[in-house]
């Protein structure tokens, strides 16, 4: 009870005394549907009345994982909305000291696009044709190399005749239209506006490759520094994660609504129903950061060339210690 009254003098306090200095929380997200918490978050305001007025929220926005990773290296921003890949990465190359996963965003929401008229039918067709991703090395790339390789095929930069470009996802639509592409694996909703405006096909729905169609699209992360200076200000953020992927799950169509704004917002154009609808029910929105699935996903990347001569050590890229004492909170089970 003294500790409630406590902090709401303290909020008053913030809220009344000019010049009260504010603590900046610095989060990156993509205007993407797989950060669905990220993007609702911002468009209504959840968590800036959830982190208090003494706390300000610094949003930046980035296209893929290894920017908002860099960003997060260089002390841009002190914690992000990324994939696993990207994450998995910046522990590696930071020697397990700078990245530590603390929720999950989101489940799915990844497919492989071909254009229509790429004469693509059977994973053979791929043979000297042109394939993009969203970045080298983000989440989506490696899942396209580590396919192609599983079909016996290589890509041009190991030898082989496969040429994967990568690419920001809008231009990935302008090259679909201009037939320089002839196909994708794109995250939502970027994949399935390929089908819609791109003269595009589903090929391949990432849910099919993985066990009960799970793997992890999204996860927040923190920079390790700011986690251990700043255990109180992640733990609120992981608890306005948890309550937003709640309200999205049961407020499906009002969540639809802010995402679509938010995107509007960040990209200059809104995405017609029949594509939001479409996206969204491709993917999972979860705080469960998906552990297992997130090993496979660093085999991929291994396996791929990504993470160095030896399979790293993963085991303290995990500390979901927060994330559990918010569950205890309300109930629910641990997530180990």
């Amino acid at each position: 009870m003294i500790r409630r009254l406590l902090a709401g003098l303290l909020t008053l306090c913030a809220a009344a005394i000019p010049g009260w200095a504010q603590t900046i929380i610095r989060v990156g997200a993509f205007p993407n549907i797989t950060h669905a918490q990220a993007m609702v978050g911002k468009a209504n305001g959840w968590f800036d009345k959830a982190m208090g007025p003494q706390v300000k929220v610094q949003w930046t926005s980035f296209n893929a994982g290894p920017a908002a990773i860099e960003a997060l290296f260089g002390g841009a921003i002190d914690m992000t909305y990324v994939g696993p890949n990207p994450a998995i990465n910046g522990y590696v190359r930071s020697n397990g000291e700078a990245v530590r996963v603390v929720a999950g965003a989101a489940s799915g929401g990844a497919s492989l696009i071909v254009r229509n008229d790429s004469g693509i039918q059977k994973p053979e067709d791929f043979h000297g044709k042109r394939v993009a991703s969203p970045q080298f090395g983000n989440t989506q790339d490696v899942a396209l190399r580590n396919w192609l390789r599983s079909h016996g095929m290589k890509t041009t930069d190991k030898g082989g005749d496969v040429q994967i470009i990568p690419m920001a996802n809008p231009d990935q639509l302008t090259l679909f239209l201009k037939r320089d592409l002839d196909a994708a694996w794109a995250p939502e909703p970027w994949a399935t506006r390929l089908i819609h405006d791109g003269n595009g096909r589903l090929f391949l729905d990432e849910r099919t490759l993985w066990p009960n169609g799970q793997f992890v699209i999204g996860l927040l992360v923190v920079n390790t520094k700011f986690l251990t200076n700043h255990p109180d200000l992640v733990k609120n953020w992981i608890r306005a994660n948890v309550e937003l992927t709640d309200w999205i799950n049961a407020h499906p169509a009002e969540a639809k609504k802010l995402l679509n704004q938010q995107i509007q917002a960040e990209t200059g154009k809104a995405l017609p129903p029949a594509v939001l609808d479409e996206a969204f029910a491709r993917m999972q929105v979860t705080y469960d950061p998906l552990h297992s699935a997130l090993t496979t996903a660093a085999q991929q990347a291994f396996d791929d060339g990504f993470l160095g001569r030896q399979m790293p050590d993963l085991s303290r890229l995990y500390d979901l210690a927060l994330l559990n004492q918010v569950l205890a909170e309300k109930g629910r089970k641990a997530i180990q």
